[in-house]
């Protein structure tokens, strides 16, 4: 009995200290993505002295909102009527300032990365199924709270089905997209961007590598509609994102250079 309860003991400590990590990372994800807003805001640039140095009061507000929307989240994170909004902002802010802060160097590390990620993907979601025991493909499992736990792993954005019947009135129905689907392909989006700007391409690859992600993320919606069962998301993204950044490197012959990079100023936010 006590070995097999120690599962349920180390997900239940294990998803504490995720809780508090990710209520950490994203507050201050928040604020840096909000501070960039709040810089063009006009207002409250008087300045206080604090540990010796001057801080702007406006960024001093900032810094408590951002604390708190963590703080709220986390209290009522089991809240299903409206906290998975507040999940979603702070995850999306997350993985914003995840994309900003890592940095791929060419096209060829982005090949590599998103390569391995949508094998991995899609190991733990089609495959893991004939491994376990209960035959529940782990990924899915993991998301969704294993071992029948209330609490849930805050990994993911929670998007509401649009489905509507009498099951559905008291329980709103959610798709889980995981972190990584967006973090990701994000990051070769971000890559495409700091290429135009490189090769002055008037934001030719940004826009194409967007277009395909939006097209994949459609993509993987009505495949999990039809299928009724979870999908790599990946399986869908990296594809549609790889040929097209491709694609368009060629036509624009440009794929060496696109292969390998150009030198660009590591300080340069995109």
């Amino acid at each position: 009995c006590i070995l097999s309860l120690s599962p349920i003991f180390h997900y239940f400590y294990l998803v504490y200290v995720i809780i508090s990590v990710f209520c950490l990372a994203s507050a201050m994800s928040l604020y840096n993505c909000l501070a960039a807003l709040i810089g063009e805001i006009p207002f409250g640039q008087c300045r206080i002295a604090c540990c010796n140095k001057n801080i702007e009061v406006r960024l001093i507000f900032l810094a408590v909102f951002c604390i708190a929307a963590a703080v709220v989240w986390a209290v009522f994170r089991n809240e299903d009527r409206w906290a998975w909004i507040l999940q979603d902002i702070l995850g999306v802010a997350f993985c914003l300032n995840f994309i900003k802060t890592l940095k791929m160097p060419n096209f060829k590390s982005c090949v590599i990365l998103l390569g391995l990620l949508l094998l991995y993907d899609v190991f733990f979601v089609f495959i893991t199924p004939f491994i376990t025991k209960n035959g529940a493909s782990i990924m899915v499992e993991v998301a969704a709270g294993p071992f029948g736990n209330s609490e849930k792993l805050p990994v993911v954005i929670r998007v509401p089905r649009l489905e509507y019947s009498a099951s559905t009135l008291c329980d709103m129905p959610f798709s889980l997209l995981g972190f990584g689907d967006i973090i990701v392909p994000g990051l070769l989006v971000a890559y495409c961007r700091r290429f135009d700007v490189q090769t002055s391409s008037s934001s030719v690859y940004y826009i194409s590598c967007t277009i395909a992600y939006a097209i994949g993320m459609v993509l993987t919606f009505i495949v999990l509609a039809l299928m009724k069962m979870g999908q790599p998301a990946l399986l869908y993204l990296v594809p549609c994102t790889l040929i097209t950044s491709s694609l368009v490197a060629w036509r624009r012959k440009e794929m060496k250079k696109f292969w390998k990079g150009s030198s660009y100023q590591v300080g340069w936010m995109p």
